[in-house]
């Protein structure tokens, strides 16, 4: 039996086992990849953190490369890979847990491969990303529409011929959108106003300038805190902004209906289309934990700062778990060692 075991080998579940092993107990990281950063991997080609170096590594081993430059998503996906291996991190890969129960005190996690683990101590970093959010009204397009969740998106190669609708104003709708609009007609579905910020001022990155005024240290119940979530990110970087205002992407209002080839927008309009990206996010899934008074009745975790009401189970990597940078590389950090300092005080 292990004293805590990880679920998920992506930033937060590294950034776990980091400080875990600095407590001297036997820990495991599972993982269903097939290697760290794996997921990184998975994600369209063009994609550029919005974070600059210095505020994308994980603790103990800083990102290569100019600090005030932007990675890329292959930078991301071989430093997590490195950082596995720098600080020999116990990962058990091509390991899908399907079932989490608790008896006695002890968690056992089952697996897809009929493997079964036991642990004092569970953290939950499976991350916010998880299965695709696509409207219910896609079922209701043409087979002739080529559908593509964000998630699936790798470049405009996988698109046929005419216009593409991206529907999300999100920052990865944003990069798709501009990626998209220099070989075809582009339309930007939003809900909202969109509201854009650049990625440098006086030369410096936005999120230093964030660091300075105390954003980022924002709480998710504090007043700056609950504002921006309430507004939601903003666009990182200008171009956007410019392309639209060239008319090379064109924005349309929420889409919320669609029939065959058309699309329906919430102002009565409608768009005949041939391409549809859905940059919509993604919703949790936890069914296979069997742990009750743990999930909420939409199933979301109900914990604080991590910490939920059942002794030993945590969640670690969910959007404001505490801070904005919760789910990011550039604030987990700070979360992983809050919990690793409760799951020590445990201890005695």
């Amino acid at each position: 039996m292990y004293h805590t075991i990880i679920i998920g080998a992506g930033q937060a579940g590294l950034a776990m086992g980091y400080y875990l092993k600095q407590m001297n107990q036997s820990f495991l990281i599972l993982d269903k990849n097939q290697e760290a950063g794996e997921v990184w991997d998975k994600r369209y080609d063009s994609l550029v953190l919005f974070t600059p170096r210095s505020f994308s590594s994980l603790p103990g081993l800083d990102l290569d490369g100019d600090p005030n430059g932007f990675p890329s998503k292959d930078e991301i996906s071989q430093y997590l890979k490195h950082y596995a291996d720098s600080f020999k991190l116990p990962i058990k890969y091509d390991t899908n847990v399907i079932r989490v129960q608790k008896q006695n005190n002890v968690f056992y996690i089952s697996t897809e491969k009929q493997m079964e683990y036991r642990a004092e101590n569970i953290v939950i970093a499976t991350g916010p990303f998880q299965n695709p959010r696509i409207p219910a009204f896609a079922n209701k397009l043409s087979n002739e529409i080529v559908q593509l969740h964000s998630s699936e998106y790798k470049n405009p190669s996988q698109l046929q011929e005419g216009n593409v609708l991206v529907v999300g104003g999100g920052n990865s709708g944003a990069q798709i959108a501009l990626e998209i609009t220099r070989e075809k007609k582009t339309y930007l579905s939003i809900s909202q106003r969109l509201t854009f910020l650049p990625l440098l001022i006086r030369n410096k990155s936005i999120f230093w300038w964030f660091d300075k005024v105390g954003i980022l240290k924002a709480t998710s119940n504090s007043f700056f805190g609950n504002l921006i979530q309430k507004k939601g990110d903003p666009i990182f970087g200008l171009e956007l902004k410019e392309a639209i205002r060239k008319t090379e992407v064109v924005i349309k209002s929420r889409a919320v209906d669609g029939n065959e080839n058309k699309i329906i927008f919430q102002d009565n309009t409608f768009l005949n289309v041939q391409n549809i990206i859905w940059a919509t996010g993604f919703k949790a899934d936890y069914t296979w934990l069997n742990v009750s008074g743990v999930l909420d009745k939409k199933g979301i975790p109900i914990q604080r700062r991590g910490i939920t009401n059942i002794k030993g189970l945590y969640f670690l990597g969910l959007p404001w778990q505490f801070r904005r940078g919760s789910a990011l590389l550039q604030g987990v950090a700070n979360d992983a060692k809050y919990l690793m300092k409760h799951i020590q005080k445990g201890m005695f």
